[in-house]
């Protein structure tokens, strides 16, 4: 069979398909240690076509640590259509949010091999045989490939007003300051970093995309309600104060469980309710 037809078969049938270095034929040294990465593919400009898991063969003495480093170098040496994004390869930015191994986290802080096993193993270990699947943030729109669609999650994090709101013009050639205390209520929140992992891990988001603001969002909501120097506290209650919005929490913890930034969305959402509960009603 040839390669070309080997291909239309793929973007038919919407089979797996595993890419080699040099073309099909190609082998690779028994000495390298290699993992295989199971990829979700999809491109919405191919008529016809549906998703499907494409299969990537790296050596991990020719790559970094990270899952990133292997997406950039199945990129940059066997499918330049490979699509994710990517910024900082620092945890900051929150752009390679994906699922990987059936966990929501970010790529650039995801080993390829665990911490403490399997960087002295060799090619035939159990762990290493066994390839990776990495597939976008769950239950939502994908423009193409590992790259979800972030026009809803973005929406419903405009709508809390992330900025700090007074009441009277404030002085901008001088510092808004809080003291200590203060300051040190916002920790656990500020350090959020929108990559939507908790968001799109919780079921009831899952639903309830539409009405429900999520774990992100509701914990940069309190992250504003918090804040001493926001003298809008009593509207942004109030603004939450929906059976939707806030309330379709049910406390299953997935996006504690799941944040690449070990942060509580949970525990913030627990506060929201219990403010709400004690100076509104």
């Amino acid at each position: 069979v040839s390669l070309k037809a080997m291909l239309q078969l793929v973007s038919r049938h919407a089979r797996r398909v595993c890419f080699l270095p040099g073309g099909f034929g190609a082998r690779w040294s028994s000495t390298e240690r290699l993992k295989y990465f199971q990829i979700y593919r999809y491109d919405p400009e191919v008529a016809g076509q549906k998703p499907y898991l494409a299969t990537y063969p790296v050596n991990l003495d020719e790559c970094g640590p990270m899952v990133l480093d292997a997406l950039i170098k199945i990129k940059n040496e066997q499918d330049p259509s490979l699509t994710f994004r990517r910024s900082c390869r620092e945890g900051i930015c929150g752009s390679c949010a994906m699922n990987i191994g059936g966990r929501n986290t970010l790529a650039c802080l995801c080993y390829i091999e665990p911490k403490g096993g399997g960087a002295s193993g060799t090619s035939s270990s159990s762990s290493q045989q066994k390839p990776i699947k990495i597939t976008p943030l769950p239950h939502m729109y994908v423009v193409k490939d590992l790259v979800p669609d972030m026009t809803n999650f973005y929406d419903a994090y405009k709508s809390i007003k992330p900025w700090l709101q007074t009441k009277e013009t404030q002085e901008l050639t001088a510092e808004h300051l809080q003291s200590k205390v203060d300051r040190k209520k916002l920790d656990g929140m500020y350090e959020c970093i929108l990559c939507a992992c908790c968001s799109t891990a919780c079921p009831s988001y899952w639903w309830n995309a539409d009405t429900y603001l999520g774990p992100a969002v509701l914990m940069q909501a309190y992250r504003w309600i918090q804040d001493s120097r926001d003298e809008f506290r009593k509207e942004r209650l109030d603004a939450l104060d929906d059976a939707f919005k806030l309330y379709r929490c049910h406390t299953i913890m997935n996006c504690s469980n799941t944040c690449p930034k070990h942060l509580n969305p949970g525990k913030a959402i627990a506060e929201i309710k219990k403010t709400i509960a004690n100076e509104l009603h």
